[in-house]
């Protein structure tokens, strides 16, 4: 059985600049249970799901637990193990629980902080090609330089979950 679960509609929110956290005008989105996870390796899984998209630079861990967002590169971060509660587009986002075989895809921009997470959490996080992660803090000069940045960042030529037809290449061209 291929580790990617039928087509479906991810769930899809636009976060509005809070002042802090600029976020992005391109919806934020979130496949529930998208990935069958191989049990004994479930991190693996993920992985090979991303990098059959051609998002690399992965990398194995939770998410932090204070405020951050990426300005020069958007994100996926697929959930292998256990669940969390965390809170999306900043201050006055969402907060959003997510659990073993779901994936976030942060367009550069989005607030993200974890506010609670089971023991056992393990996420992959990848990125598309381009420029590498920069992890940036919400304060008013930060704000100020990512409102540059991150309209600059392209937009990618494939979903990481779903590939070159995946909903993430026309929601977020359309949004642009």
């Amino acid at each position: 059985m291929p580790p990617v679960k039928e087509w479906r509609e991810p769930m899809a929110i636009v976060f509005a600049d809070d002042g802090l956290v600029p976020n992005n005008p391109m919806p934020f989105l979130v496949y529930r249970n998208a990935i069958e996870l191989d049990h004994d390796e479930p991190e693996r899984t993920i992985e090979r799901v991303f990098a059959g998209n051609g998002w690399g630079d992965m990398w194995r861990n939770g998410i932090y637990d204070f405020p951050h967002y990426h300005a020069t590169v958007h994100e996926a971060l697929g959930v292998a193990r256990g669940h969390a509660r965390v809170r999306f587009g900043g201050d006055a986002g969402k907060e959003l629980d997510i659990q073993a075989g779901d994936v976030a895809i942060l367009p550069a921009g989005t607030g993200h902080q974890c506010l609670l997470a089971s023991p056992d959490l393990s996420v992959v996080g990848a990125y598309p090609p381009g420029p590498k992660m920069d992890l940036v803090r919400p304060t008013p000069e930060n704000h100020a330089r990512a409102l540059t940045t991150i309209p600059r960042v392209k937009v990618p030529k494939i979903d990481p979950v779903m590939g070159a037809d995946g909903p993430l290449v026309w929601l977020w061209r359309r949004s642009r």
